[in-house]
């Protein structure tokens, strides 16, 4: 297959989400006849069908459906690329991409890196971020889509290497009146007697509470599955479940909501974070500044 043209995705993109050639041709500024002409190109290129000409439009065929995903893609990459590129013109002299679990980018990641931007020797540097489970976020610094990660330990780093971060405490959140809101602590086995709210499943700390939960011989039972704590803690307020979530996050929470609080008995209820990177051809000076940065930060928490 030939190379894709970019111009060409876009207009095909702009096609599908208008559902009609002239009005694409409108807003890209293009007659309808030079676009059509691209579009069949386009379809040359692929060699199979991508759009169904009808009376009062165009619709996507099952491969353009296909096709409209991997280009938007595409777009979103080169929209970056162009987006770096550009502030390198500027004189930023350094862009720090980090991939962070949700734990880390609910508790303090953001704070500690608006802390790193705010120095006036880090004015020339930009910081992305995005949020991940563990697992991903390990796969992707290791395949060098960002320069640094952001996860709990207990994740399978492989290759990579890590600097200490920072650390949580996982513990139970229960509506009033709960079985459990009147003790002080509570041991993970005891929480097993109730449905619990769970983050993705395939998170590290949910593996490793179903890995807790098998070694004990107990189902973890789960009623929802959401995909940031502010969801959980809905949940847990509706009196639909409990859930196991870092204290760090539940006191931002528990009383606006009126939640019930309680420490997890248990060793592994206290996490720490750590900073990942790829080791062979070591960091950027503005990524090496930032790992520095926070693993700094990690240093002062209590």
């Amino acid at each position: 297959m030939r190379d894709l043209d970019l111009t060409t995705l876009r207009l095909f993109v702009t096609v599908c989400e208008t559902g009609n050639i002239a009005r694409a041709g409108e807003q890209a500024n293009i007659v309808a006849s030079a676009i059509s002409k691209r579009l069949a190109q386009l379809e040359q290129t692929v060699g199979t069908a991508l759009l169904l000409r009808k009376r009062h439009g165009v619709v996507a065929t099952p491969a353009g459906q296909s096709l409209l995903e991997h280009a938007r893609a595409i777009l979103s990459s080169t929209a970056r690329i162009e987006r770096d590129m550009q502030g390198y013109a500027a004189g930023v002299r350094g862009q720090v991409r980090i991939l962070a679990s949700a734990s880390a980018m609910a508790e303090s990641l953001a704070d500690d890196v608006a802390a790193f931007l705010k120095l006036p020797a880090h004015q020339n540097i930009q910081v992305d971020m995005e949020e991940r489970i563990s697992p991903e976020v390990v796969r992707g610094i290791r395949d060098g889509t960002a320069s640094l990660g952001v996860c709990w330990d207990a994740a399978d780093l492989g290759p990579l290497r890590s600097r200490p971060y920072r650390h949580d405490n996982l513990c139970v959140v229960v509506p009033p009146g709960h079985p459990l809101a009147g003790r002080k602590r509570v041991r993970f086995e005891q929480t097993l007697d109730f449905e619990h709210v769970s983050m993705p499943v395939t998170s590290a700390v949910q593996v490793m509470l179903q890995r807790e939960a098998a070694q004990l011989g107990r189902p973890l039972t789960y009623r929802v599955i959401v995909t940031n704590f502010e969801a959980a803690l809905r949940v847990v307020r509706a009196g639909l479940a409990i859930s196991l979530v870092p204290r760090e996050v539940a006191d931002i929470y528990a009383q606006a909501y009126g939640l019930k609080i309680i420490p997890l008995a248990e060793p592994w209820a206290r996490r720490r974070f750590i900073i990942c990177y790829r080791g062979g051809d070591g960091l950027s000076p503005a990524a090496q500044l930032l790992a520095d940065h926070l693993a700094g930060r990690g240093g002062t928490a209590t």
